[in-house]
């Protein structure tokens, strides 16, 4: 039996014409947004790793005691708490929360210089032993501040009576307050007064989350005890993660 092959003929259309063209466009436009997106990560993570190692540079000169001087500080900017986001929150976002009353206290800190030329004041030093968070606490609280090392932003000076509250980023990549959502009950934290040298242990005792209008967190009424409060952003900026520490 003989078989007959017959071949189709494709009719190319106007409308095939159209439809390859829009094809090649979005593949176009896919692969350079693409790119631009990798680019602005590599760019956000060297600007991060940048910002972090001034805060290893301190690190480095409070482990060597090289203080420039000792200055007096009185923080809190204009009476504005300042929270930092997460890490794929556009900093134009962020908002301030109002604080009632400053319940901030005058205490020494000591100014350290990094290879920059840049000036900081450090209050303490926090280190979380279960999570391998152990950065200087900055005096003052700022946005460029935030993205250096962590910020203390409301109360009295490290380990007096009262409640110490403590600000930081939370970076996808771990970073400062990134691992602080794996911080559980009964986890310890080390304050250490960079003036007085002296370290106090604080235990996690409540953790929770709240609306970033809800600065319960920075009451200052512990019943004469000495409290530490971490805080850190979660759900992209919309929420807040509270940690509430206690002296042991």
């Amino acid at each position: 039996m003989n078989q007959i092959l017959v071949t189709e003929k494709i009719y190319v259309t106007p409308e095939i014409k159209r439809k390859k063209r829009m094809y090649k466009i979005r593949f176009f436009l896919s692969v350079f947004f693409i790119f631009v997106l990798c680019s602005y990560y590599i760019y956000a993570e060297n600007d991060r790793n940048k910002s972090e190692e001034v805060a290893h540079q301190i690190m480095g000169q409070l482990k060597n005691n090289t203080v420039v001087n000792d200055v007096t500080t009185k923080n809190i900017i204009n009476d504005v708490i300042i929270v930092a986001l997460d890490e794929n929150e556009s900093d134009n976002m962020e908002e301030p929360i109002q604080a009632e009353e400053s319940q901030d206290g005058e205490n020494d800190a000591n100014t350290y210089v990094t290879d920059g030329g840049e000036a900081y004041t450090v209050d303490s030093v926090l280190t979380i032993p279960s999570l391998g968070i152990d950065y200087p606490v900055l005096s003052k609280t700022s946005e460029e501040l935030l993205k250096i090392s962590l910020n203390k932003y409301w109360g009295h000076g490290p380990n007096q009576v009262g409640n110490y509250c403590i600000v930081g980023h939370n970076y996808a990549n771990g970073k400062m307050f990134g691992k602080l959502s794996q911080m559980e009950i009964g986890d310890t934290a080390i304050l250490k007064d960079t003036a007085s040298e002296k370290s106090v242990t604080y235990e996690a005792y409540n953790k929770y989350v709240v609306d970033p209008t809800d600065v319960s967190c920075t009451s200052q009424l512990t019943n004469g005890k000495r409290e530490i409060t971490l805080i850190t952003c979660k759900e992209y900026g919309t929420k807040r993660l509270i940690i509430k520490c206690r002296e042991i």
